[in-house]
Formats: C-alpha cells, structure tokens, sequence
C-alpha cells in the first residue's frame, strides 16, 4: 500500500491506472466496520482502491468539534492496509486549501435542511472537499455508508448537475449487535451514555417522526431534529444529542412508498 500526502503524488501514481476500474473511498479516518464494508465493496468491484484519510475542517463549524474528532493516522493505515487498499491519500489542510482558497460548491437545496439547518456551511464543506478528490483521484466509482443518508442525497445531485463521470455506491449502514449505528463519535459515549443512544435506533424502528420523537425525549435524549427526508429511498432521519455527543442515524421507508 503507497501513502500519498499531496495531490502531485496521487496523481502520479493513478496515472498508469485510467484503463482500468479506479474505486474511492473518502474517510476522515478513525476507521471501523462501516468503512471497511465500504473498502470490501471498492475491492470486489474495482482494479485499485483509493482510500482518502482527510478531516475536512471546512465541514465543521465548530471548532470544539473539529478538534476532538478522533485522529490516529498509525492505527488507520494499518486497518487500511490489511483490508487491501491500493492508495491512501492523506493530505495535509494546506495541500487541500491553500492560501488565497476561495472557491465553495453548493447544493443549495438538498443540503439547507436537516444537517444543513443545524449545521450551516456543513454541506457546502461536503460537497466541496468531495468534488475536489473527484477531481484529483478521478475514479470511476465512490463508495460512501447510508448512515448520512443526507451526505448521499447531497452527493449524488452534485454528481448529476455537474456531469460528474463516475458512479455513486451508497452502502447499507453496518450496525453494531446492539443496533447502534457504527460511528467514528461512538468513540466519546461512556458505558451510560451508549446504553442512553440505544433510543435512537429503537425509535427510528417505529418509522413514525412523532412516535421516535416522543420514545426520545422519555428516554431523556436530546432532539435536533427527527423527521421524514424525502431522499432516494425516502428515510427517517434524526439528530440527537446524548451527553455532549451528537449521533445521526436514518432507515429507509422504500418498503412503506
């Protein structure tokens, strides 16, 4: 497995690489299950896998959160590199937005709701830094979890108004035995506090906004938000805040459409 850190460096060792099936997989490292489902998927439909570790500042508008985001490059690499990555590209946040960088994407309406109404500028961080690796990597197909239903949403209407070349593959969100949604974040819940976000996976299983908001806020977890998204399949989504750890989580409603 080669480590690239700049774009030169990607770029030159995908170039003996555009005859054949180029699969990316963009992370912000802090990998798990949910990742490497995604890796496995890249590795059984690709030639060469491309595994970004970035965490991508512009997409975070707090700054206490950008900083406690779990970081352990050493431990990625390994997992990366046992689990058949090709390429990992980890750039620096000066390689990606250097100096005088003034230039956003915007999906103006997919992402000014739910994440987006909580989080401003989130999307836009999103969508920008996705179209940047697009660029720089050039794959044919990019492999991302259906646990941010929303990213999914927002992504694949960047690819299709822009005339992206390349698939989308959204993934089903890998759950852990208890149903709590993989999530680099799990990582900040105390033993309490993760029994506590069990409610969150229970209250989505109703598949009804008014019967999970009300299973949430008797279980005592905070509400953003937890309403019907009308995505590609339409999804129960929410936000929640248990402790000072904030998780998101969706399930799809196609069966009920």
């Amino acid at each position: 497995m080669r480590v690239c850190r700049t774009i030169t460096d990607i770029r030159t060792a995908l170039e003996p690489c555009r005859d054949i099936t180029v699969g990316l997989v963009p992370t912000m490292g802090a990998l798990h299950a949910g990742h490497l489902s995604l890796v496995a998927a890249a590795r059984a439909e690709c030639s060469v896998v491309v595994l970004s570790l970035f965490v991508n500042p512009a997409q975070f508008s707090d700054p206490g959160d950008l900083n406690g985001y779990p970081r352990d490059e050493k431990s990625d690499l390994a997992i990366a590199a046992e689990a058949g990555v090709d390429l990992v590209f980890a750039p620096s946040a000066s390689e990606m937005y250097p100096p005088g960088f003034q230039t956003w994407v915007e999906v103006t309406e997919i992402g000014a709701r739910l994440e987006g109404e909580h989080r401003p500028g989130h999307f836009r961080g999103v969508a920008t830094v996705c179209l940047k690796l697009f660029t720089i990597v050039r794959p044919d197909i990019v492999f991302f979890g259906q646990k941010d239903a929303q990213q999914v949403a927002v992504l694949r209407r960047l690819i299709a108004d822009l005339a992206l070349d390349l698939e989308l593959r959204a993934l089903p969100t890998v759950r852990d035995p208890d149903g709590l949604a993989l999530s680099s974040r799990n990582e900040r819940l105390s033993s309490s506090e993760r029994v506590l976000a069990l409610a969150l996976p229970r209250a989505l299983a109703t598949r009804d906004p008014e019967r999970a908001r009300a299973l949430l806020e008797s279980a005592g977890v905070g509400v953003d938000y937890i309403e019907i998204a009308p995505f590609d399949p339409p999804v129960l989504a929410a936000a929640v805040r248990v402790g000072t750890t904030r998780l998101i989580d969706n399930v799809s409603l196609e069966e009920d459409s």
